[in-house]
């Protein structure tokens, strides 16, 4: 099976169901995931091929690489969501050929205008099919089952981390955006996956977030008083992403629950991830 997939959708296995209202909430989301596309398009569009090797602080993987892998992806989404048959071999392949490392070799069998192309058209394919979803469909991924509306969250919360790792490696300060409020929410909600990667037990502790949006709003989730992690949304984001380390943030944290969890956070499927190293950045002021 090739590494990149070329495919038209299969659409009557989709789940079109639903009200107007549930229509509109998929494509808002499905809106605010375009324009994390947009806003990274805009980054890498008139880059040199020179500049598409630029390493990233990913270990390996230059700026070609970071594009390749969304486009990768965002062609996985375009199949879980159409032929969940498809899909479950796909992913069997997947396992067998290298994982995640996998998705950087189509980027790099094309040249750099190709490959800004066909991430285009299969990111505009992915928009168009799962803004006309019910948001509770149950889709399959690489881990438990998402409805629609997280999955597509987390494509934007992809999107949005490896767009960082890009802008790091070209020296550009991007523009928070309310964006993050899907990032920072996925960030919350997967509390439980952080330590199930781990192999550590969830606590029953609770911890509260609380963040200011880029905006000055309030976001909050949880009621601990004991235990609290609070500072910007985008420091909370760096973290739960891990583009980067706790330290190399404003953010506070108060407890022992929130500081283990937040020293293992992690939004993105896999493995236990790396992250960076205390000292890697400067400390934004924000």
């Amino acid at each position: 099976m090739p590494s990149a997939l070329r495919f038209p959708p299969r659409l009557p296995g989709l789940v079109f169901r639903g009200s107007l209202c549930q229509n509109r909430v998929m494509r808002s989301i499905c809106d605010d995931l375009a324009a994390e596309h947009r806003d990274l398009d805009d980054i890498v569009a008139d880059l040199s091929p020179a500049q598409f090797l630029v390493e990233t602080p990913a270990p390996g993987w230059a700026i070609r690489d970071q594009i390749s892998h969304l486009w990768f992806f965002d062609q996985r989404a375009v199949m879980a969501l159409t032929d969940p048959t498809a899909f479950t071999d796909d992913m069997q392949w997947l396992v067998a050929n290298g994982g995640t490392d996998a998705s950087i070799a189509p980027g790099r069998s094309v040249e750099p205008t190709e490959l800004l192309q066909r991430w285009r058209d299969d990111r505009r394919t992915l928009i168009d099919i799962a803004s006309q979803m019910d948001p509770a469909t149950r889709v399959l991924w690489y881990g438990p089952p998402m409805a629609a509306r997280s999955f597509i969250t987390a494509r934007l919360m992809e999107t949005w981390a490896h767009g960082q790792d890009v802008a790091d490696a070209l020296g550009v300060v991007r523009r928070p955006t309310a964006r993050l409020r899907h990032v920072a929410h996925l960030g919350v909600r997967a509390r439980p996956f952080s330590y199930a990667v781990h192999g550590i037990p969830l606590p029953t502790v609770d911890v509260a977030v609380r963040l200011t949006g880029p905006d000055g709003d309030q976001w909050s989730w949880g009621e601990s008083s004991d235990d609290t992690i609070s500072g910007s949304a985008l420091d909370f984001c760096l973290v739960v992403t891990q583009r980067r380390h706790l330290a190399d943030t404003r953010l506070s944290v108060v407890g022992d629950a929130a500081a283990e969890w937040i020293a293992i956070a992690q939004t993105f499927a896999g493995g236990a991830g790396t992250g960076r190293q205390p000292g890697q950045f400067a400390v934004l002021d924000n």
